[in-house]
C-alpha cells in the first residue's frame, strides 16, 4: 500500500510555490492539509486570484495543528531557513522553493537536523527536468563531442521591477542573485557532467539596472571548476529585456565544448545543436517534450525509503545550496 503524505504550505510569497501546490494536489499519494500566509495583504489577494485554501495566519500554529508529515516552504528567501529548521525540529520532512536559505549557518543546521532525524529535504530545482538539457546530457555521455572541457551558461532573467514582488528589493530579504539563480547551475553541472565541484575561482555581483535600489545586486557572474578540471562560467544576471526576457535564447542557454566539438541547448527551444570536428554544417537533434520525472516524486521516493540513484536527493539539494552560498559569500566580499 502506498504511503499517504500530508502536506502543509508555509508562505506563498513567490509564484514558484504555486507550481508545487498544483503538483501536490494532483499527486495520488499527497493531500494538501493546510496553508499558511502571514502577510495580511497577500492573504486577501490569494483568496481571489489562486485556488488555494488558506487555513492559518500563523506558521507555528499551523505546524502544531495540521498533523502534516511534510512542510512546503515558499516564503521570502530570508525566512525560508528558519521555517525549514522549525519544521525539521518538529519532525517534518521539508520541501522548498529555491533558494532553501540565505546563510551558511542555516544550511548547516538544516543538514544536521535532516541527518540526525532521518528527514528528507527537497527543493524545486527543476531545470534538469527540461527535455533539452536531458538531451544535451545524452550527447555528452555518448562522447560525440569528446571529453567535456568547458560549460558556458547564460541564465539572463528579466528584472521586471514594476511587477516583481517588493520584498526582493528590501534590504536583507533577498539574499543575493547567485544564491537565487546560480543555485540551479551548482546543481546542474555535476548532474550534467558527472563531476563534483572542486573550487570557485571567481564570483562577482554588482548593481546596474535596478539603480533605484543600489543595495540590490542584479548582475552576477561566477567561474568554478570540477574535480576533473571542467571549467564552468555562468552569467545569472537580471539584465534580460522585461517583455521578451523569458523567450530569448539567452534565458538558460548551455553551451558545452569538448575535445571533438560543441553542443548547445536553450530553454524553450526544441532540440540540441551539435557541431563536431568532422561536421560541415551544424546538426540539430530534436526532443519532443520534458521528462516525466520531477523533484516532487524524487522527494517522495526518498521519504518512502526508495531514493532514485539519479534523482534529486537531500544530499544533492544540500550540496548545490552549499556551493551557491559559498559563491554568494565570495561575491558579497568583493562587491
Amino acid at each position: 500500500m502506498s504511503q499517504r503524505h500530508r502536506i502543509a504550505f508555509a508562505g506563498l510569497r513567490h509564484p514558484h510555490i504555486f507550481a508545487l501546490h498544483s503538483r501536490a494536489q494532483a499527486h495520488p499519494e499527497c493531500e494538501v492539509v493546510a496553508a499558511c500566509e502571514e502577510d495580511t495583504v497577500l492573504r486577501e489577494k490569494l483568496s481571489t486570484e489562486h485556488d488555494i485554501r488558506l487555513t492559518h495566519s500563523n506558521f507555528m500554529e499551523m505546524l502544531e495543528e495540521s498533523n502534516a508529515s511534510i512542510v512546503a516552504v515558499g516564503d521570502i528567501y530570508a525566512r525560508r531557513g528558519e521555517l525549514a529548521i522549525a519544521a525539521l525540529r518538529a519532525g517534518k520532512h521539508v520541501i522548498l522553493d529555491k533558494p532553501i536559505c540565505t546563510r551558511l549557518e542555516e544550511l548547516e543546521e538544516i543538514r544536521a537536523l535532516a541527518a540526525d532525524r532521518q528527514l528528507a529535504v527537497g527543493c524545486q530545482l527543476d531545470f534538469v527536468e527540461n527535455g533539452g538539457i536531458r538531451c544535451l546530457k545524452s550527447v555528452i555521455e555518448g562522447g560525440e563531442i569528446g571529453r567535456l572541457c568547458t560549460l558556458a551558461i547564460s541564465a539572463q532573467h528579466p528584472l521586471r521591477l514594476e511587477s516583481r514582488a517588493g520584498w526582493y528589493f528590501e534590504p536583507g530579504q533577498h539574499g543575493g542573485t547567485i544564491n537565487d539563480i546560480g543555485v540551479h547551475v551548482f546543481d546542474l553541472v555535476p548532474w550534467l557532467s558527472g563531476q563534483p565541484w572542486k573550487q570557485i575561482l571567481l564570483a562577482r555581483e554588482w548593481n546596474a539596472k535596478a539603480a533605484t535600489f543600489p543595495h540590490f545586486k542584479d548582475c552576477a557572474q561566477f567561474n568554478a571548476i570540477t574535480t576533473d578540471g571542467l571549467s564552468c562560467y555562468a552569467d545569472v544576471s537580471y539584465l534580460a529585456p522585461d517583455t521578451l526576457g523569458y523567450e530569448l535564447p539567452q534565458y538558460w542557454r548551455v553551451t558545452a565544448h569538448g575535445t571533438k566539438g560543441l553542443a548547445e541547448m536553450s530553454y524553450g527551444i526544441s532540440g540540441v545543436q551539435i557541431a563536431t570536428d568532422r561536421d560541415a554544417a551544424v546538426r540539430k537533434i530534436f526532443v519532443s517534450e520534458n521528462t516525466s520525472s520531477c523533484y516532487l516524486q524524487d522527494f517522495l521516493d526518498e521519504i518512502s525509503g526508495h531514493p532514485s540513484q539519479v534523482g534529486l536527493t537531500t544530499m544533492r539539494v544540500l550540496s548545490a545550496s552549499r556551493w551557491a552560498l559559498e559563491a554568494q559569500v565570495i561575491a558579497s566580499r568583493k562587491s
